[in-house]
């Protein structure tokens, strides 16, 4: 069997100062292992005993701990110990930091003359499932497991244990007032805007979307016969009046626009919602990625604005909290298509999986969901914060280049030139090891901005240089012709 290190004892010194806690006992651990003391396998204290030993809050070393997960330094196993991870000894000789260190002091290390050898997947829409804690995980699908089988039925009532919670979360974090009885469970955005456009009767009618927008829904709306009508963004997100009197509905991302990242102020969200009302216009609200945001206020969902509940339906999904492959997500539909929404459903026979909308439910019921988001909101605020940083440090200087979108959600767009070929370019950087994906693929036709979209919510601090160096290496030749 192989051998299991057991927790080291550490002599850490942590240095007085004005950086954060967390931020200084990484540091020392980081020192550690640079010095050899700690290696490559090694389980640290729990984050109880070495609190207890360094005389300070234990949240200041669980928050230090997350840190080090973050960056790579460390792997956590719930359950049994947080370990010193592979390459963790490389990193601290070459003075990584654990945490991102800001742009006016950070060193810019030497570029790579050769590219990773495996490609580092900065799709977006990928969250972190690693961070989800294990034990919480494993009881509340075994709660799932122990409850009897469904029907098997495909009905907008089914899943009342789900909806139940959905509307106590829902109401603490988006200020969404909802019954159990407003909520509708699907597997999938996809699936839920289908049944909209069932519902809505969209089809061979007009459907305002964002251009560029998410693809997925679009091809959604028009399998369902609804005809697009292509809305360009600005930098506040889709503009209301830009819509037209024959559009039926509008479809729009105001938390987190995709794939460019705006938010929609407050005073346009009133304005979408009044112009919805006195047209009798459908707004369909995807909230995208809308559970992240960083160093700025929230702002309401759309359905939560005056006049909201008549003419918003409102979409929220597992995808970006949890995972891709729970396929569950929620529909409130407005007022005036709720008698509608049974019809649809059946019509698209589209029902989600009652074991899965059962562990999701415990998941949230336990606390689980809320601590977990607490954990992922620090780990991607400071991956994010070291990606951005070294984007920003690897573009320096390049004209009509610049990093937006970084406010909410878990990804971020390099704005490129609107000139420029970034297929091409997005198909350089995966030659250097690194996947992203052109914001062009999401435009309705060829003309509009060009970028690429980045996805960090997997990507460790420590790899944050090289990836970006690798992006913008293949910008710099795109320039260059």
């Amino acid at each position: 069997m192989p051998r299991v290190s057991p927790p080291v004892h550490l002599s850490l010194t942590v240095t007085a100062g004005k950086t954060p806690l967390r931020h200084r006992i990484a540091e020392a651990i980081v020192e550690q292992i640079r010095l050899g003391h700690l290696r490559v396998g090694d389980a640290l204290p729990s984050s109880r005993v070495l609190a207890a030993e360094l005389e300070v809050a234990r949240g200041g070393v669980v928050e230090a701990y997350d840190e080090l997960a973050a960056s790579g330094f460390v792997v956590a196993v719930p359950g049994s110990a947080t370990r010193i991870a592979a390459g963790a000894d490389i990193a601290a000789r070459a003075h990584t930091q654990p945490h991102p260190v800001a742009p006016d002091t950070a060193p810019i290390p030497p570029a790579r003359t050769r590219p990773a050898p495996a490609v580092v997947d900065l799709r977006p829409g990928l969250p972190d499932t690693a961070l989800i804690a294990e034990p919480s995980w494993r009881r509340a699908w075994r709660r799932a497991a122990s409850a009897p089988l469904a029907t098997g039925s495909v009905d907008p009532l089914d899943h009342p244990e789900l909806r139940r919670s959905l509307a106590v979360h829902l109401r603490r974090t988006r200020g969404i007032a909802v019954t159990p009885d407003d909520l509708v469970i699907l597997p999938g955005v996809a699936a839920a805007t289908r049944v909209l456009a069932v519902a809505a009767g969209l089809d061979g009618r007009d459907v305002a979307f964002e251009d560029p927008g998410y693809h997925r829904a679009r091809r959604a709306l028009t399998t369902e016969g609804a005809r697009i009508r292509p809305v360009r963004v600005d930098d506040d997100g889709l503009p209301p009046q830009l819509l037209a009197d024959t559009d039926a509905a509008v479809y729009c991302t105001p938390a987190h626009q995709y794939p460019l990242g705006s938010r929609m102020p407050v005073a346009r969200r009133a304005e979408l919602v009044d112009r919805a009302t006195a047209t009798g216009m459908l707004v369909i609200e995807d909230d995208y990625d809308g559970e992240f945001r960083y160093d700025v206020s929230a702002l309401p969902a759309l359905r939560s604005v005056d006049g909201g509940r008549d003419c918003v339906a409102y979409l929220g999904t597992a995808s970006k909290i949890l995972s891709p492959t729970l396929r569950l997500s929620w529909l409130i539909p407005p007022e005036p298509l709720r008698a509608n929404i049974s019809e649809a459903v059946s019509v698209c026979g589209e029902g989600a999986n009652a074991t899965s909308a059962l562990a999701l439910s415990a998941f949230i019921d336990d606390g689980s969901l809320t601590r977990h988001l607490a954990r992922t909101a620090r780990t991607y605020r400071a991956r994010r914060a070291a990606f951005v940083g070294a984007l920003r440090r690897r573009t320096d200087g390049l004209d009509g280049v610049s990093v937006v979108g970084i406010d909410a959600g878990l990804h971020v767009v390099l704005r490129l030139p609107d000139g420029l070929d970034d297929v091409a370019v997005a198909a350089t950087a995966e030659q250097l090891g690194v996947r992203t994906t052109p914001v062009s693929v999401q435009l309705a036709g060829e003309q509009g901005p060009r970028g690429l979209v980045c996805g960090y919510a997997c990507l460790p601090e420590s790899a944050a240089e090289e990836v970006a160096t690798a992006i913008a290496t293949a910008v710099r030749q795109a320039i260059a012709g």
